[in-house]
């Protein structure tokens, strides 16, 4: 049976597959790295007994009003690059599976003064933790052009990062850059004409990404869940890009996010951490990118952790 789930502040992506990777043991032991509208974490819930437990992961203070009274439910308020600390605290050292739904919630990208949309006039902000001291303004004034032409060549895959760094850096000796609309306007000579929008998604998916840190964030969490998880144990990770899927790959591959494959000492033998379910990546089907648009680039991939 297909799980249809509607949510105004987030809609969950390829709900059902996600829950099916994580094959539930109704009395385990569940982790949600990213709780945002709680949709998966809502349908995991349905499938633990009284005894079974889940942790929701979620840096984003709007994400509290989401959470549902349920005993059986810990939301954690932070970055899930702490999975390991947080759940020690809770007397919790290994899992029956994590999942990952990674990138920017709906409800971030609709709510204009966030400063994550292209479509909207707002401060430069961009934060997912609205008590971090860094932002996207921060960014913009303070970075010299080489980690400006970094984060923009890296991140966001950008084929002339070097100019708009300059454009960047040349306009705030005039002035603070202060909001979306001046930085759209700033870097309006380097954006190619009749494809804007999807240039100008590339570049504030890497200031997004340099201020959340979410490729630090992300190996962090990946390189602990190789311990967390029980043999048998599923990981189940969600993402929207390739810088993403690709440490996630490596991790299932190597179990190492660097890709790097570790042999026995003794025998020479290559140690295997994961076997993996799925050996191209689940992507959502005409229906549901119809339904959701923003669910396009999801990739979705599985794993069973196995004895190492």
């Amino acid at each position: 049976m297909k799980v249809m789930m509607s949510n105004p502040y987030h809609i969950p992506v390829l709900l059902q597959p996600c829950i099916n990777g994580l094959d539930i043991k109704p009395d385990g032991v569940y982790v949600d790295l990213t709780f945002g509208g709680g949709g998966h974490s809502k349908e995991i819930l349905k499938h633990l007994s009284a005894k079974g437990k889940l942790f929701s992961f979620d840096q984003d203070e709007d994400a509290k009003s989401n959470v549902p009274s349920d005993d059986r439910l810990t939301f954690v308020p932070h970055n899930f690059r702490y999975i390991s600390n947080y759940l020690k605290l809770y007397g919790i050292t290994k899992v029956d599976g994590i999942l990952g739904d990674l990138g920017v919630s709906s409800h971030q990208f609709d709510k204009g003064e966030r400063g994550f949309s292209i479509r909207f006039e707002a401060e430069l902000d961009m934060r997912m933790n609205q008590k971090s001291d860094l932002t996207a303004k921060k960014v913009l004034n303070t970075y010299d052009v080489k980690k400006l032409t970094a984060i923009f060549r890296e991140y966001g895959e950008v084929d002339n990062a070097f100019k708009i760094a300059n454009l960047i850096v040349d306009a705030r000796s005039n002035g603070s850059i202060d909001t979306t609309t001046q930085l759209k306007e700033i870097i309006k000579p380097g954006t190619p004409k009749f494809e804007e929008n999807r240039y100008l998604a590339k570049v504030y998916q890497a200031i997004r990404i340099e201020v959340n840190q979410e490729m630090e964030s992300l190996k962090e969490c990946l390189t602990q869940c190789v311990e967390l998880l029980k043999p048998g144990a599923r990981l189940v990770v969600m993402s929207y890009h390739s810088l993403e899927d690709r440490l996630v790959k490596n991790l299932i591959r190597s179990g190492n996010v660097e890709g790097v494959e570790e042999k026995d000492q003794v025998f020479g033998r290559i140690t295997k951490y994961f076997k993996s379910l799925t050996s191209k990546p689940i992507v959502p089907d005409a229906e549901e990118i119809e339904q959701n648009p923003r669910a396009r680039s999801a990739k979705l991939r599985i794993a069973i952790r196995i004895e190492s």
